[in-house]
């Protein structure tokens, strides 16, 4: 990724010169530690996703890279504070797929998701996966959803979480291109769905794969299929929705680092290539794949056409359905 490339992404002086180019790149980093804000509590998937990434970034940065933890309103909290930085390449945002959802969800946050902020590098995705319980009668995806056309309404599922969540949003799709109908039960997250649905109170959830893998492997929950366009190589004998029952299907949750956007190419283009040896390196890509999540990573301008993409996407789905953040 050249010079000229990047300078219209990070909204730069089209006439940077060869000059400042170079000492922006002596200059970072200070001597002084990076921040990575990340917008949700310790201990769930982003946050060691994070850790992860950080650890390898300081011994390569050679300065400390701390993970803060600032969470609350989806994640706008975190994006708040970092898009107020100073933009020198030492204060960074974790962001998931959700980031491609706030303008159409807080119609007045002080920030713009779109304008404010420079995409330095794509982390991870983990498909959502289609669960059952174990015991349950539905097989495979076209038994179920066989199922849930014959008796059209009767079926009831969860989809770790409710409102505007990719997986949520993953259901609706999947009902639109099935032509199946089933009620859906909301629940505030991950863990009281999978409770539910092992009680007997769902027939199915729609969940994130990295958050089912533990139910799937210890033999409690039926992964039917994934919602990624390809099979995840952490469950590759599941098959795709495309696949199976909805051509085309292509559902993935994702995560990145952006950057305030004026933050000078030449900090952007050191931290992307930071972050993609990191992400490849012996300590990390096996831990991620551990936490059921597959390795992205790319150029900066890669990143941006994946946001770009998204936003578009699941904005024009949050606004047709008239969701709004809780």
């Amino acid at each position: 990724m050249n010079r000229r490339q990047l300078l219209p992404l990070l909204a730069l002086p089209l006439l940077a010169s060869p000059g400042r180019h170079a000492a922006a790149q002596a200059a970072f980093p200070a001597n002084r530690p990076v921040r990575l804000v990340v917008g949700f509590a310790a201990g769930g998937p982003a946050d060691t996703l994070a850790r992860l990434i950080t650890t390898q970034l300081a011994a390569s940065l050679g300065v400390p890279v701390l993970v803060e933890n600032r969470a609350g309103a989806g994640g706008t909290l975190a994006a708040a504070a970092v898009a107020r930085a100073p933009a020198d390449g030492h204060t960074l945002l974790f962001v998931t797929s959700g980031h491609a959802g706030t303008s159409a969800l807080y119609p007045n946050l002080p920030y713009s998701p779109d304008a404010d902020f420079a995409p330095v590098a794509s982390l991870a995705a983990t498909p959502n996966v289609v669960l059952v319980r174990a015991d349950s009668p539905h097989r495979g995806i076209a038994d179920l959803v066989a199922d849930a056309r014959a008796r059209r309404g009767a079926l009831n599922f969860g989809a770790g979480g409710s409102g505007a969540t990719l997986t949520a949003m993953s259901a609706i799709l999947l009902q639109r291109a099935t032509g199946i109908q089933a009620e859906a039960v909301n629940y505030p997250g991950s863990a009281p769905s999978q409770t539910a649905l092992l009680a007997g109170q769902l027939d199915f959830l729609v969940d994130t794969l990295s958050s089912a893998t533990g139910q799937i492997e210890g033999g409690r929950m039926r992964a039917l299929a994934v919602t990624s366009a390809r099979r995840s190589p952490r469950v590759p004998e599941v098959p795709t929705l495309a696949e199976t029952v909805a051509p085309g299907f292509d559902v993935i949750g994702w995560f990145g680092v952006m950057a305030p956007v004026a933050t000078p190419a030449p900090v952007v283009e050191r931290l992307n290539a930071e972050i993609n040896a990191a992400l490849a390196s012996p300590a990390v890509e096996p831990r991620i794949r551990d936490l059921g999540l597959e390795r992205l990573g790319g150029s900066a301008a890669d990143f941006a056409a994946l946001v770009r993409s998204e936003t578009a996407r699941w904005g024009g789905l949050i606004r047709e359905l008239g969701l709004r953040a809780d």
